[in-house]
């Protein structure tokens, strides 16, 4: 697997930083025996400039990596304090070049500080965290990319979760107007059921004031019967 070109971009820039901080001190030293520093000026320019350029391009590189996810978010915000920090070297190089700021000597401490060869120590191992100690540039870029297929699993399952409490919703949505539905029918049945109970009802009564008017004629006739037959009975 190809070695990671941001961090190989990196680490040439952080030499290039270094040169200007060297080339500041020889030209300072110049000034101070009296000597021609036209040249070195011109020197150290050009190396300013370069080293703008690979700062930006360094910048511009992350950018890319974190927006398509090549990198972890957390990674990202360490390259980022990486690129943040030359940028702060440029400004204090150019100012030290300017002679309006810190001076060369402590910058091209700091910057040596940083230094990945003749055997100083690489800044992107300070403070690294446990899980990528002791690790080569190929292991941490491996390990990247399984916690973003890890990242991406999750991703998955969660969108499978979220689509099964959709398609639940709906179901239930689909039961709630089924159960409407019914009750919607129970109801007009109900009614149709107390109006045809009212009918009953009404009929009952019609028919048991008709009964009651027919047995007081059934009376009434049979008292008629029984006087006449009282009249016309022959008393003895």
């Amino acid at each position: 697997m190809a070695p990671d070109s941001w961090l190989s971009k990196y680490d040439s820039t952080c030499h290039t930083a270094q040169e200007v901080a060297e080339k500041i001190q020889e030209r300072n030293r110049y000034q101070r025996n009296g000597e021609s520093t036209a040249k070195l000026n011109v020197a150290i320019r050009s190396l300013l400039q370069n080293l703008k350029e690979k700062t930006d391009q360094l910048k511009d590189q992350l950018f890319h990596s974190v927006s398509t996810r090549q990198i972890t978010q957390l990674e990202g915000d360490r390259r980022q304090n990486l690129v943040d920090e030359l940028h702060t070297r440029h400004r204090q190089l150019q100012a030290s070049f300017k002679n309006e700021g810190t001076e060369p000597d402590v910058i091209r401490s700091s910057l040596m500080a940083g230094g990945v060869r003749q055997g100083i120590t690489n800044p992107w191992l300070v403070e690294e965290p446990e899980e990528t100690r002791g690790l080569g540039f190929h292991e941490i870029q491996q390990q990247q990319k399984r916690i973003i297929e890890e990242q991406d699993a999750g991703l998955d399952a969660l969108s499978s979760i979220l689509s099964r409490q959709k398609q639940m919703g709906q179901e239930i949505g689909n039961e709630l107007e089924e159960q409407n539905e019914i009750i919607d029918d129970l109801a007009n049945l109900v009614e149709n059921t107390d109006d045809k109970l009212r009918s009953q009802t009404r009929r009952v009564m019609m028919v048991e004031k008709k009964s009651t008017s027919c047995g007081m004629m059934v009376v009434i006739v049979l008292l008629l019967i029984a006087i006449v037959v009282v009249a016309v009975w022959p008393t003895k």
